[in-house]
């Protein structure tokens, strides 16, 4: 359920917006979405992993604070995040 390594280097250099940027929002939104979506197959599998869907519900719940703190931001950045990570409806 964790994040590889690899794979996190390539969605911090996707999402950074300058060389050595690893704490930008929109790191921290890709991070989370892709958390979240390994998390919501673990327990489509595992329905009764009551501890998991906890973490999980935290997750989405900082994803939505963040998202909400970026929109208040800059709401260019906002729009553009959300088609890339693919979470627009």
């Amino acid at each position: 359920m964790a994040i590889k390594a690899d794979e996190k280097k390539k969605i911090i250099s996707k999402f950074s917006r300058e060389k050595g940027d690893t704490g930008s929002p929109e790191i921290q939104i890709a991070l989370l979405s892709t958390q979240i979506e390994k998390l919501a197959e673990h327990l489509k599998e595992h329905k009764k992993d009551i501890h998991s869907r906890r973490g999980l519900l935290a997750m989405v719940a900082k994803r939505r604070r963040l998202l909400s703190y970026l929109m208040k931001k800059d709401e260019a950045r906002y729009k553009t995040l959300i088609k890339e990570v693919g979470l627009s409806k």
